[in-house]
């Protein structure tokens, strides 16, 4: 970690629906010589938020407000110089984001997001990655629902199940949740730029080396699965944050396959859920249609904490491997606020206070974090659970 640093973690982003959520849940389990700040360039708003932060921990009321812009290059610069780890909530991130990377990259400070939008992590990739080895930076996405408990309940599972041969999970989503305007607004984006996401993958492909002596996959068709659910598979970075990091730790075998699936519990509401999406992404093709998607909901808005107390999630994943079965779960409340905050700011305060294994560049929460995140996320109350072995 670079040393010298003015501050242990900066949040971008901190005046937003998620932003904020995040904030108040360091101001209430950051360590109390955690040298925190915010970000952003409305500064009468992030005095805004700084109040409500003071009213949490009253030692707050005094902390730094940092001025930097998505499209001031130097102001982001001298945020990303100032400090050992940066949160941003800023999306949709294939819009606001790389700004904010480059300057991570460029100066060794770990990075963590919550993007969900593969042509965002593919584009990181190839512009930043090699920039971030030299310079030593952590550049860390997904790190909320997207895609924590897939990536670390995978890690979770594996460990569980032991097996020194191949080894094949099944990953299985249930939620009952709201979103918010960001999240809404990224998925549109990602639908109305599927050529440009393909793009960008296949040049991350040519860069990327792949495992040698071991095969990595992903599977994925609708069925009918074992524990009773229609299962469809899921079209989000999900599968491919696991499989990312499959490639890069060997304790997952050599031959390891992963499927990604909804799990839905009646066939009506799949067949519903695909033909909604169907109809989202043919609407996201048409400027005029995109937009008017784009307007139904408003970034910065989201659930009341009302809904977000009814809200919910479990992952469960069946795995096997040398003759053995094991069945996990991950499980918590609220996963796109709630839930999203806090895995957000556990990773920030592990990357900066944990004793981790020497990564950089792009690298995954399993990859970067293992076994130090899911000790902190367990102990901050998501559910990581063998049901059966």
């Amino acid at each position: 970690m670079p040393t010298g640093r003015e501050y242990d973690i900066v949040l971008f982003g901190a005046t937003g629906f998620t932003g904020e959520l995040t904030a108040e849940y360091l101001a209430r389990h950051a360590p109390a010589d955690c040298r925190w700040a915010l970000a952003g360039r409305n500064q009468a708003k992030l005095a805004g938020v700084r109040s409500r932060l003071a009213s949490i921990n009253p030692a707050l009321a005094s902390m730094d407000l940092l001025t930097a812009d998505v499209n001031d290059a130097a102001s982001l610069a001298a945020v990303a110089s100032a400090t050992r780890v940066v949160i941003t909530t800023v999306g949709p991130y294939v819009a606001y984001g790389d700004p904010l990377v480059a300057a991570c990259a460029a100066a060794g400070t770990d990075y963590v997001d919550l993007t969900g939008e593969p042509e965002f992590v593919d584009r990181t990739y190839v512009r930043h990655h090699a920039t971030a080895v030299a310079s030593g930076a952590r550049l860390v996405h997904a790190c909320g629902f997207d895609s924590i408990p897939y990536d670390l309940g995978v890690y979770y599972t594996v460990r569980e199940l032991a097996a020194s041969g191949p080894v094949s999970v099944d990953g299985f989503v249930r939620a009952s949740a709201d979103f918010s305007g960001g999240t809404y607004h990224s998925a549109i984006t990602a639908f109305s730029r599927l050529r440009e996401s393909a793009a960008v993958a296949k040049e991350r492909r040519a860069l990327e080396t792949r495992p040698s002596g071991r095969r990595v996959r992903g599977v994925g068709r609708p069925h009918r699965s074992a524990f009773g659910w229609w299962a469809l598979p899921a079209p989000t970075v999900d599968p491919q944050i696991v499989l990312r990091s499959a490639r890069e730790l060997a304790s997952y075998g050599p031959d390891f396959t992963y499927g990604h699936y909804i799990a839905l519990r009646r066939l009506p509401t799949a067949l519903g859920l695909v033909g909604g999406v169907g109809v989202l992404f043919g609407l996201a093709q048409i400027p005029f249609t995109r937009n008017w998607l784009l307007n139904r909901k408003k970034p910065g808005d989201g659930p009341s904490p009302e809904k977000r107390a009814r809200s919910w999630f479990k992952v469960r994943f069946d795995a096997r491997g040398e003759g053995k079965r094991i069945v996990t779960e991950v499980s918590g409340g609220d996963p796109g606020y709630d839930e999203t905050a806090k895995m957000l700011a556990e990773s920030a305060l592990c990357l900066a206070f944990d004793d981790l294994p020497a990564t950089s560049g792009q690298v995954t929460t399993a990859v970067a974090m293992g076994d130090a995140l899911l000790d902190r996320l367990i102990k901050a109350g998501i559910g990581f659970t063998v049901l059966e072995s």
